[in-house]
This record gives structure tokens, sequence and C-alpha cells, in this order.
């Protein structure tokens, strides 16, 4: 489990540094407001995104048989590079 939740922090921690969501945030703490809770806002959002995405791939995990998850995870994996190469050529 610690490997699992290692991979995972190191994972989204790497994809979200400077992404929208973090200049977002930068954003609306920037306004002179609660700082506080612009971060329980957003680490609320992140945690609920999460979870929904937690119990989708656990689900999508039982009731799938094992060459059917290999694809949608090749299928994400394939929409994770088209977005970033979508993402690289509009810049």
């Amino acid at each position: 489990m610690l490997h699992e939740a290692l991979a995972a922090f190191a994972l989204i921690f790497l994809a979200e540094f400077g992404d929208k969501t973090q200049l977002a945030v930068l954003a609306l703490a920037s306004r002179g407001g609660s700082p506080a809770g612009v971060a329980i806002g957003a680490g609320s959002a992140l945690i609920l995104t999460t979870l929904i995405a937690v119990g989708v791939g656990s689900t999508i995990g039982r009731f799938l048989p094992d060459s059917a998850v290999h694809i949608v995870r090749y299928a994400a994996g394939a929409l994770f590079i088209a977005f970033g190469a979508f993402t690289i050529w509009k810049a």
C-alpha cells in the first residue's frame, strides 16, 4: 500500500505542479481574502475528484476482466498523451 500511495503522490504532485488548477488557486489566494478558505475549498475539490476517480477505477477493476482493464489503462494513457500533445500544439 505504501508503494501505491507514494507512486500516486509523486504522479499527482508532478502533474498538478504549475497547471491551471494551481494557477487558479494562486489567483484566488492573491485576492487578499482568506487563504485558509481557499486552501480548504481547493483541497476539498481535489479530494472529491480523487474519490470519484478511485471509485470509478475500482468499480471498473471489479467488473471487467483483466484483459479489458489492461485496455482501459492503455486508453487512459493514450488520452493523457493526446491531451498533452494538444496542449503543446495549441501553445
